[in-house]
């Protein structure tokens, strides 16, 4: 890791030291919404683990959060619409009842966490640590007060605790498991053997036109293979479509509304202040540092001097090597960024001001601020439009959700449905033929519309249905039952089946008859463009790497590792064509690799083995512990009138 990438982790050592004690579960501060639009208290009970609630402000804490994550890696891509669209807001909810659950074993267990072992675990945490010694009580407190959001050691704990607990439950189930020499030696050999070689590809459809195909084929193929053709089970649905477009254009928003939303989200129409500096560091770890201290006065004067050349300077003295090459370049970053020393001085210089001497735990500083870019708020005069129409759309949603109880509650027949339908002025249509897994007319591809119909007798009214387009109450109309189809009915897909297995035949004749010429060949190159076949050459590859025309192939993988270095193989097959291979180079690991990485490894591959006998152990354990989702508060708080038909938590 580069002094730069250190420097803008060091604050993120709280939250990884966190997040390593229990493994792959995320135990950490959230801040509350400040206000909540589902309808639900954040105080009410979510879900129960052995009578420990989750709380909706829990919920909403850890979905803001993973919110904000998305929208830092993917910007305006991702939306809160997209999200729900995606699933997350369950999966936070299975996150957070797997941790409650974890708990709630651990506790079955008789496992318990000192405050000895709490006090323990944060001595010796990176992040409160300075020269190998903690930080002490004053400056354990600001870094947590620093952290964005900021803890309060009262949370901290309690969370380390939790996270402490879950640590010592998993130990206790799966610890003993572990991984021997061999199966270290035999895996990083398998990761780091590299070969270098000549493949002559032949793909199957370059063979398509060389085939042909008679009835006879077909009747042959579609024979053998009846099952193949099947067709599923087919439905028909009469629905009420209730349009949450069309409920938005109605929509209006009070002033007061949106500039209540904009002050409660104030951060996401805020960018932060941002500098862009340059730096000089002399290292001070493993050396004298008042010697460093007077070599790096030195420089300063230097750098200091009129019509000095910082950049130069860098480029000279720093010992950063991440933009030492950059004259000093950190480019630009915001706060809780760098390490607080560092920050403290450059957030408060001014452009073309030079430092003096800035004393951080990597040694000293020289900075020279090259611009400054204060804080910006985005006025609400700007941002008015974006506002009014999320909140549209919130309400919208909420409205369309409503409409859809209602009538799915006054529905109880088909007849009903048709009626509540023209009474509400809604759009009622009935599809065509589909199966589960088919667009159906109007509303497209919706898999949980059609599990939900598929599940049904006929002539019962579902209950509310989330579609792209909005909310819709379905009944099932009409039915055409699985069954075998004739050859005529299918007769292009048998068709396309026919032909590309003759394809592949051919390509698989062709490689086999020039192998052995190959394999023979003096010029292996010269050999395979004589036989109209062109060689394309790999680097230096590991397992799983893409093979040309024919990308990754456990076949060829196999076939090649096996060879020496000039050896040929016979024709490989695999499901994009067939391959002859030949190997210019091996790379193989020597015991001393193998020795070095031998440690790493084996936690890696102790931890996945741990991992899965662990989750495989909650699994059943989840099943003696009293878990109750409140799927009326969930409804309200996802949005989601079909959370009752939420895939089990548990």
């Amino acid at each position: 890791m580069t002094m730069l990438d250190r420097m803008r982790r060091h604050k993120g050592w709280l939250k990884w030291s966190l997040a390593l004690v229990v493994l792959t579960f995320v135990v950490f501060y959230i801040p509350d919404f400040l206000s909540t639009s589902t309808g639900a208290a954040p105080g009410q009970v979510l879900a129960e683990v052995e009578g420990a609630p989750i709380t909706v402000g829990t919920f909403t804490r850890r979905y803001t959060q993973q919110m904000n994550a998305y929208r830092q890696a993917y910007g305006g891509q991702m939306n809160e619409q997209l999200l729900r669209q995606l699933g997350i807001d369950r999966q936070i909810l299975q996150q957070l009842v797997d941790e409650a659950a974890m708990v709630a074993q651990a506790r079955r267990q008789g496992i318990t966490v000192s405050n000895v072992e709490v006090r323990e675990r944060i001595v010796n945490m990176p992040a409160f640590q300075e020269g190998g010694r903690f930080i002490g009580e004053q400056r354990y407190r600001q870094v947590l007060q620093f952290n964005n959001p900021p803890f309060t050691t009262t949370e901290f704990e309690d969370n380390l605790r939790r996270a402490l607990m879950i640590e010592k439950l998993r130990t206790a189930i799966a610890g003993w498991i572990a991984v021997t020499d061999d199966e270290v030696a035999d895996e990083y050999r398998r990761r780091n053997e590299k070969v270098k070689l000549d493949v002559v590809p032949v793909v199957a459809d370059a063979f398509q036109s060389q085939v042909t195909v008679t009835d006879a084929d077909l009747l042959a193929h579609f024979e053998q293979n009846k099952e193949t053709y099947r067709i599923g089970e087919k439905r028909r649905i009469k629905y009420a479509l209730v349009d949450v477009d069309q409920l938005r254009e109605a929509v209006t928003i009070p002033d007061a509304d949106v500039e209540a939303f904009y002050k409660q989200n104030l951060s996401q129409y805020t960018t932060p202040a941002q500098v862009r500096a340059s730096h000089i560091l002399f290292k001070t770890e493993g050396k004298d540092e008042s010697a460093v201290r007077a070599q790096a006065e030195e420089v300063l004067k230097k750098a200091k001097a009129p019509g000095a050349d910082f950049a130069a300077l860098a480029r000279q003295y720093s010992e950063d090597d991440a933009n030492k090459a950059q004259g000093g370049d950190l480019d630009y970053f915001g706060r809780g960024r760098m390490v607080p020393e560092f920050e403290a001085v450059a957030f408060n210089m001014k452009n073309g001001e030079i430092s003096d001497l800035v004393k951080t735990p990597f040694g000293f500083h020289i900075i020279k601020m090259i611009d400054n870019q204060p804080e910006v708020v985005r006025p609400l005069s700007l941002v008015r439009d974006e506002i009014v129409d999320q909140l549209r759309w919130q309400k919208a949603q909420q409205e369309a959700e409503a409409i859809a109880k209602a009538v799915a509650s006054s529905a109880k027949t088909a007849a009903d449905l048709e009626r509540v339908a023209k009474e509400r002025k809604l759009e009622f249509h009935e599809s065509g033929l589909f199966r589960p897994d088919d667009p159906i007319d109007e509303l497209g591809v919706q898999p949980e519309l059609a599990s939900a119909v598929f599940t049904m007798p006929e002539g019962e009214v579902s209950a509310p249905q989330r579609v792209a387009r909005g909310w819709v109450v379905a009944t099932v109309s009409g039915k055409q039952d699985a069954y075998l189809p004739t050859l005529d009915e299918v007769k292009n897909r048998v068709r396309e089946d026919v032909v590309r297995a003759k394809a592949a035949d051919l390509a698989t004749e062709r490689a086999a008859s020039i192998a052995a010429e190959l394999k023979s060949a003096k010029d292996f190159a010269a050999s395979a463009k004589k036989a109209g076949l062109e060689v394309k050459t790999t680097e230096l590859i590991t397992r799983g790497s893409p093979i040309p025309d024919l990308g990754v192939s456990e076949e060829i993988d196999a076939a090649a590792f096996a060879l020496p270095v000039g050896g040929v193989s016979d024709a490989i097959s695999t499901p994009e064509g067939t391959a002859i291979v030949r190997v210019i180079e091996r790379q193989d690991v020597t015991p001393d690799e193998i020795a070095a990485g031998r440690d790493q490894l084996r936690e890696e591959l102790a931890a996945q083995r741990q991992d899965r006998f662990f989750s495989a152990y909650m699994q059943k354990a989840k099943t003696g512990l009293a878990i109750n989702i409140k799927q009326d508060v969930l409804a309200q708080v996802v949005g989601d009138a079909a959370a009752p038909g939420l895939p089990p938590l548990p």
